[in-house]
C-alpha cells in the first residue's frame, strides 16, 4: 500500500498540495479527478520524488519514500508514465524497454510479459520511438514502466488525444494489470472511462483530496463529478 500522510509540496515559493492525504491499495485503481491547477501532476509528481515534499511523508509498504531523491524511487517498486510520455525519442523502442529493465535489473521474462501485453510493440522493436503513432507512444510509455515490475504504476492522463480503439485498448491493459496485484494511480478526466475501470475516486480541489468514493457508488450524475470536476 501507498499512503500519502499531511503532504506539503510545491515550485519553490509555490505551495501547491496542502496537508494532503492519500492511500491506494494493491490490486485497486485509484483514479484521481480535479479541475485544472487542483494539484494533480503535482501529486504524482511528489510520489515519484520530482516535486519535494516541505512536509509530511510518503511510505510504501511502510518504507518512506519521502527523503529518496527521484532516481532512487522507481528502484523501490514505484514507476511513473507522465502526461506527454516522455520518451527517449531517439531511441528504438527495444532500447527504450531496456532503460525500465535495468532500472530494477529485470530480464527477458518482464520484457515478454510487456511485448504479450502489447504485441505492436514487438513489430517495431527496432524503430525509432520518436516514428512512432501516438498510439503506439503510449503503449511504449507503459510498457518501459512495467519493465519494472512496479508495485504502484502511475498515469497521468493516458488516454489523452487518442482514438477510441487506442483507448479501449489501454483501459483493458489497466483492467488485466489489476489482476496481478498492482495498485494503479490514474490521473483522469473522462467520467465514463473513471466508472468503467476504477475501484475507487479521489476527488481533489486547492491542493488537497476532498473526498473519497467507491466508485460502486457513483454514477454519471453523481454531486462528486459536479461538484469537483464539471465545468
Amino acid at each position: 500500500m501507498i499512503e500519502v500522510q499531511s503532504l506539503t509540496a510545491g515550485y519553490g515559493p509555490v505551495t501547491v498540495l496542502r496537508d494532503l492525504n492519500f492511500r491506494a491499495e494493491p490490486g485497486q485503481i485509484t483514479c484521481v479527478m480535479g479541475r485544472n491547477g487542483a494539484g494533480k501532476s503535482t501529486l504524482m509528481k511528489a510520489l515519484m520524488g520530482l516535486v519535494p515534499a516541505s512536509a509530511g511523508k510518503i511510505t510504501l509498504n511502510g518504507t518512506d519514500l519521502t527523503p529518496l531523491p527521484a532516481h532512487q524511487v522507481p528502484k523501490h517498486g514505484l514507476a511513473y508514465v507522465p502526461q506527454g510520455r516522455r520518451l527517449f525519442g531517439p531511441l528504438t523502442v527495444a532500447e527504450n524497454l531496456d532503460v525500465g529493465l535495468n532500472t530494477r535489473k529485470k530480464g527477458s521474462d518482464t520484457r515478454e510479459f510487456v511485448l504479450e501485453l502489447f504485441p505492436r510493440l514487438r513489430e517495431r522493436l527496432g524503430q525509432t520511438a520518436s516514428t512512432l503513432s501516438g498510439g503506439e507512444q503510449q503503449m511504449l510509455a507503459i510498457g518501459r514502466a512495467l519493465c519494472l515490475e512496479p508495485q504502484v504504476l502511475l498515469l497521468d492522463e493516458p488516454t489523452e488525444g487518442l482514438q477510441p480503439s487506442m483507448i479501449a485498448l489501454i483501459r483493458d491493459t489497466v483492467l488485466r494489470l489489476k489482476s496481478s496485484g498492482m495498485a494503479t494511480i490514474l490521473v483522469e478526466q473522462r467520467v465514463d472511462a473513471v466508472l468503467k475501470m476504477s475501484d475507487q475516486v479521489a476527488f481533489m480541489a486547492h491542493g488537497r483530496v476532498e473526498a473519497v468514493a467507491r466508485t460502486a457508488d457513483l454514477t454519471a450524475k453523481s454531486m462528486e463529478f459536479q461538484q469537483f470536476v464539471g465545468v
